[in-house]
């Protein structure tokens, strides 16, 4: 989200370092009766375009969401204002976790993407841009390292008492 906010930031700003460069074209722009309401549009266009895709960028970080439990792991993803993939993957069914951390805004922040390989038929889940990712890869490792362990146990005393 941060890398979005700088950059819609930088795109609020840029109209008005292009006002103090070139200042006499826009006061020309402002004292012509014709040529101001015209201007007043588009600058006003212009920053609800701005507004709107800030929104867009908040609702689709904040409605991403990855629920990690002893026995699946979810991820609810947001695609677009209207539309949400919802994924789930059983523990048993994962293969590898790797962390990611790439550039130096994300090693600087401690932020980056987490890859979840399973061997189901979504073959990789992908938790974007999550704070910490090492302890976030770790962390789950150690739930499908418990979570193997007591299906064996479970599995073992099943086939114990079948016999």
């Amino acid at each position: 989200m941060f890398k979005k906010v700088i950059l819609w930031t930088i795109a609020a700003i840029v109209p008005l370092i292009f006002s103090l460069i070139a200042g006499e074209i826009f006061d020309e722009l402002i004292s012509n009766p014709g040529l101001y309401p015209i201007f007043i549009l588009f600058i006003s266009i212009y920053y609800l375009y701005i507004w709107l895709f800030i929104f867009y960028g908040f609702v689709d970080y904040y409605l991403d969401v990855w629920i990690v439990t002893t026995e699946r792991i979810v991820n609810i993803e947001q695609k677009g204002l209207f539309a949400r993939v919802v994924s789930e993957q059983r523990l048993d069914r994962i293969q590898d976790v790797t962390s990611e951390l790439k550039g130096f805004f994300s090693t600087m922040l401690n932020y980056g993407n987490v890859y979840i390989q399973t061997a189901g038929e979504q073959t990789r889940f992908i938790f974007k841009e999550v704070a910490q990712p090492q302890k976030v890869a770790k962390k789950i490792n150690q739930i499908v390292e418990k979570n193997k362990k007591y299906h064996k146990i479970i599995d073992g005393k099943d086939s114990i008492n079948t016999k």
